[in-house]
């Protein structure tokens, strides 16, 4: 990069990490260009949660209270029985609560439309193009697209998800990153008003779940289980896909009849492995990763906070840096694997609590979930006591 231009960076992939790092590069004096495969902004529309460090990065953004104007309305997990009688219950916002949380869950179509908003003035965003081919030298990398006329980068940014092609480029296959975690997930519109309007509605079987979310009163079913790695799925084969989850779920009670006749008539259904991406480094001379390309590793929301936390991270540490990437894509890595690093074992925990394998473990799920809010509530009080009791214990501060 020369200091005194103003650095170019293309970034592959317009869905959360993508248009959050766009944004503040621009704001430090970077040019970048956003090239998304879709032909618009696109997304799974699961709830996604931005929380903790992400709530800061949104503010200083100016997107937070439009977040929150698109947050979800459920308050509640309500589990049922295969009769619908409700065996368990937790109140959402009550946790939220009792641990102090400034956080909002709202679906991540909503959420990559606004980050796409705020920064689509930042730089150029181009839509339904790809790249093809990376080639880097010591002052750039030249990047051939599969339509676009080829040109050439001061950085390559991978924001493209766990089935990244800037990964495969410019590190290796797919299959020596991308860990399978045993479960999968699919998710599809009802196109209909939800019955509850404020609470998730879950019913379990041994090694699967389904769930009717109510997305601002709007239903959305989603469909997580515990299955193998299928051999040669494609991801764009919505026929696989249904038949996958039909026969997964075939013989089950509740609305299951309903729902798979509808996942049979789907235009739409999303579905894709829960799996983590492990690798060594995340940065090869002039190319990086960022979010789930770089480090996917969670079941439940959180993967959208780390996109967010990661992108602004990476772009302060390349202003800080300017003249030479390689420094600030180390400092990127150690600062942001301390927030992914303790996530690592997060699918196992959320499996067990939302996929119980057994029925002993769905019946003590249920049991326990009468209880979150107060465990939470007593957790987040003893962090307050402790350490002002630890402080007080050793008397005064200073040189003692």
């Amino acid at each position: 990069m020369d200091a005194r231009a103003n650095p170019t960076v293309l970034i592959s992939g317009a869905g959360v990490a993508g248009p959050t790092l766009a944004y503040w590069l621009a704001r430090y004096g970077f040019r970048p260009t956003v090239v998304e495969r879709a032909a618009g902004l696109r997304s799974s529309g699961s709830p996604v949660d931005v929380r903790g460090p992400a709530v800061a990065i949104a503010e200083r953004m100016g997107v937070m209270q439009r977040l929150r104007r698109a947050r979800t309305d459920a308050i509640a997990m309500s589990f049922v029985n295969r009769s619908g009688r409700q065996v368990g219950r937790a109140n959402t916002r009550a946790l939220q609560r009792a641990t102090d949380s400034r956080e909002v869950e709202l679906p991540r179509t909503d959420l990559a439309a606004i980050l796409h908003e705020a920064s689509r003035d930042s730089g150029d965003y181009v839509f339904g193009d790809t790249v093809t081919a990376l080639t880097q030298d010591g002052d750039g990398v030249d990047v051939t697209f599969e339509k676009a006329a080829p040109r050439r980068f001061d950085l390559v940014i991978g924001a493209d998800g766990l089935h990244s092609a800037i990964r495969r480029l410019a590190f290796g296959p797919e299959s020596e990153f991308v860990h399978h975690q045993g479960i999968y997930v699919a998710t599809m519109q009802l196109n209909a008003p939800a019955e509850d309007t404020r609470a998730v509605v879950i019913h379990n079987a041994p090694g699967r779940m389904v769930a009717i979310h109510p997305v601002r009163g709007h239903a959305m079913a989603a469909f997580i289980f515990r299955h193998p790695a299928v051999v040669g799925i494609g991801h764009g084969d919505i026929e696989q896909h249904k038949r996958l989850v039909t026969d997964v779920y075939a013989g089950d009670g509740w609305r299951l009849p309903e729902l798979l006749d509808r996942v049979r008539a789907a235009d739409d259904l999303w579905l894709d492995s829960v799996s983590q991406v492990r690798m060594d480094r995340w940065a090869n001379g002039r190319v990086a990763l960022v979010g789930d390309a770089a480090s996917s590793v969670s079941l439940f929301g959180d993967g959208s906070t780390l996109a967010i936390a990661g992108a602004h991270t990476l772009a302060e540490e390349l202003a800080a840096a300017r003249t030479d990437p390689r420094p600030a894509f180390a400092r990127y890595e150690v600062r942001h694997r301390t927030l992914v690093d303790p996530r690592r074992g997060s699918i196992a925990i959320a499996a067990a609590l939302m996929v119980p394998a057994t029925r002993t473990g769905i019946a003590a799920r249920n049991l326990a979930s009468r209880l979150w809010p107060a465990a939470a509530a007593a957790g987040w009080l003893r962090k307050q006591i402790v350490p002002r009791r630890s402080r007080a214990s050793r008397g005064p501060a200073g040189r003692w």
